[in-house]
């Protein structure tokens, strides 16, 4: 799916997401500053309490949301790719927003499929455009929620049926043209089961026409509906 950026393995993520990729993604936010959806993240951990906590992002590319929540008094980051393709402009990023020093970016971890990937709980957990990109979303929810201390918040598309078409047409073509990557519209009640059972309960889920946005905390908590009835 255009626009979809997170971790998948044996170079297929690279043959997508490469360096022109993350320049586009590093001019498109000195631009215009942080997207619709990225906000909307914003928004919600900074309602859960941002000053001093320290966040982990899965396949978080530039890293121009980590930039947002330290604005925002965010103690630290730590970034994990698979790919180094975001390296270079992830790099200006930092230097230009003063903050290298409280950004860690690790390379070549997939925290799902690593017995020891020996990355460091964090308070949140961030997957943002991440779900959509990776087959196995049961184990990459569950390393998820069990890397965050408090709280979980993910992204991810809208499943409908123009969607899914999207998907499909995206993922025929990838096939002619030999690429590997292959996009997915996973059960968004799937999703929210994993990290139930990983002793999340759901906060607050919010719909838009293109992403959705799941809040998932270790506290228990009335479960805002998401507007528009069921998931």
């Amino acid at each position: 799916m255009s626009g979809c950026c997170g971790p998948e393995g044996d170079g297929r993520y690279s043959e997508i997401f490469d360096e022109r990729f993350a320049s586009s993604l590093a001019r498109r936010y000195l631009r215009r500053g942080p997207t619709a959806p990225e906000r909307r993240i914003v928004d919600a951990l900074s309602g859960l309490g941002l000053p001093g906590r320290s966040v982990l992002e899965i396949g978080g590319g530039v890293g121009e949301l980590q930039l947002e929540l330290l604005s925002r008094g965010a103690a630290e980051t730590v970034n994990l790719e698979l790919s180094d393709a975001y390296e270079e402009q992830a790099d200006e990023l930092m230097r230009a927003s003063g903050v290298d020093g409280r950004v860690t970016r690790i390379v070549g971890v997939d925290l799902a499929a690593a017995s020891d990937p020996g990355v460091a709980r964090a308070d949140y957990v961030l997957l943002h455009r991440v779900i959509c990109c990776y087959p196995d979303f049961a184990g990459l929810l569950g390393a998820a929620a069990d890397h965050a201390r408090t709280a979980v918040v993910f992204s991810h598309p809208a499943r409908n049926l123009f969607t899914r078409a999207a998907v499909t047409m995206s993922n025929a073509w990838m096939a002619l043209t030999g690429r590997r990557y292959r996009g997915y519209v996973h059960s968004p009640a799937g999703m929210l089961a994993v990290l139930s059972a990983h002793g999340l309960s759901l906060t607050t889920y919010e719909r838009s026409k293109r992403w959705h946005i799941a809040v998932a905390v270790r506290e228990p908590a009335a479960v805002r509906a998401p507007a528009g009835g069921h998931l």
